[in-house]
């Protein structure tokens, strides 16, 4: 029964790994794949990253400074949606090591 689960485990990681890997080979030019519309706003995206970065946030409460990081965290997130790739979620990755833990 153990040898049972183990090879399904193998069989499901490999089958993960060769989605990923046949990802990663169609690499293009997401610069290239933009539309118009999607380079306007990764211009706004990048120009408010640079005023972000130029502001003086001494002076700003706490409450405001969370409210920047958050608006960041927003606009790395739309970044990385218009540029494509593959990321892995914490859930995943946390699942990928205890599987590896089993099998090992």
């Amino acid at each position: 029964m153990k040898k049972f689960i183990y090879s399904l485990v193998l069989i499901f990681t490999l089958g993960i790994s060769a989605n990923t890997a046949s990802a990663a080979d169609n690499k293009k030019d997401p610069k290239a794949e933009m539309t118009a519309e999607q380079k306007v706003q990764f211009e706004k995206i990048v120009n408010r990253v640079e005023e972000i970065r130029k502001m003086d946030k001494s002076n700003l409460t706490r409450t405001e400074k969370r409210e920047l990081r958050k608006e960041l965290k927003e606009m790395k997130d739309k970044a990385r949606a218009m540029s494509g790739g593959v990321y892995l979620s914490v859930g995943a990755i946390i699942i990928i090591i205890l599987l590896l833990i089993l099998i090992l």
